[in-house]
């Protein structure tokens, strides 16, 4: 197990590499020039030319990104064009929004899709089965921000119950910070619901049709114990899959849904600087996103030994 843990944190390597690069031309050669905008619309060229000498944007391909990288194996992700910010810090002051919100999300979808999934399973057929996957495909065609504004308008506009925007911290108190996190949650957690509880299903369908699960009723065991011990246990392996998959979907719905909660996070901080052209930031919060894509992977990998005995690395 712990070989071939390094031996995958050292594949990273190359990945990230790769990563790099690719973020690296895609900004580079997508069109617009940052020294425009932040030169404003009465600058004259010498000023834009003076602005693009200064943020070192006349420098060649091989030789912006050689300084890059060499940054990068400092632990430097750059400074910001328009804040004169480091990219670091910048992440760091919102990272806190985005964690919380990705966690909350993940609580709510896990605890409501997997045992969907489940009773849809042990009652397939049923009027219950229809339901849930009529809910799930109403799960897949209704865009996150649709939905968030729908919640918007009728348990903060009509209701009065939730705030319609802004976040607090847990550190403000537990109920101040459930309740603006309540909305973005649920919004964003529609899709993935819908996927996971199709997976939980299909999974659950194919276990519960083998003969250890026969076996398991006939000796007269609780439905319970069966559902949950025997076969959810069996199950599991799909169901994680589809859940580390759903982490890294939830990258893009974030940056959706702290748009329209205004919610000062990560994904909001990368909006503005694709608005702002600021290069150093996006790339460093690409690179933040797909460091977080890799290591949920390879968790979700490693976790495969507790729900099968049988894989062992």
């Amino acid at each position: 197990m712990l070989r071939y843990t390094i031996k995958r944190l050292l594949a990273t390597i190359p990945v990230m590499g790769v990563v790099a690069l690719f973020v690296f031309s895609l900004l580079y050669l997508s069109p617009g020039d940052p020294a425009v905008v932040i030169a404003g619309d009465l600058a004259t060229n010498d000023d834009i030319i003076r602005i693009r000498a200064s943020l070192g944007l006349d420098q060649p391909f091989l030789v912006r990104f050689g300084g890059w990288v060499w940054d990068l194996a400092h632990g430097d992700l750059g400074i910001s064009i328009f804040t004169n910010l480091p990219v670091s810090t910048l992440i760091m002051q919102r990272v806190e929004p985005t964690i919380a919100l990705t966690i909350c999300t993940l609580i709510v979808t896990v605890g409501i899709a997997v045992p969907l999934g489940v009773v849809a399973a042990w009652k397939a057929e049923s009027w219950i089965d229809r339901s849930v996957m009529g809910l799930s495909v109403i799960g897949f065609s209704v865009p996150v921000f649709v939905l968030a504004y729908i919640l918007v308008m009728v348990f903060s506009l009509w209701l009065d119950w939730l705030p319609v925007q802004g976040y607090r911290s847990i550190f403000d108190g537990l109920w101040p910070f459930l309740q603006h996190m309540i909305l973005p949650s649920v919004a964003l957690s529609l899709v993935y619901i819908a996927l996971i509880a199709r997976i939980t299903r299909a999974s659950m369908l194919d276990v519960l049709a083998q003969d250890y699960i026969r076996t398991a009723q006939a000796k007269g065991l609780a439905p319970g114990a069966v559902l949950i011990r025997h076969a959810l246990k069996n199950a599991a392996v799909p169901v994680v899959t589809i859940i580390g998959i759903g982490i890294a979907l939830l990258i893009s719905g974030v940056v959706v849904t702290e748009t329209v909660f205004a919610i000062p996070g990560v994904g909001r901080l990368t909006v503005d600087a694709i608005l702002r052209r600021d290069y150093p930031i996006i790339q460093g919060v690409i690179l933040l996103f797909s460091a977080a894509y890799v290591l949920v992977n390879l968790l979700v990998d490693l976790s495969y030994t507790l729900f099968d005995p049988r894989i062992r690395y």
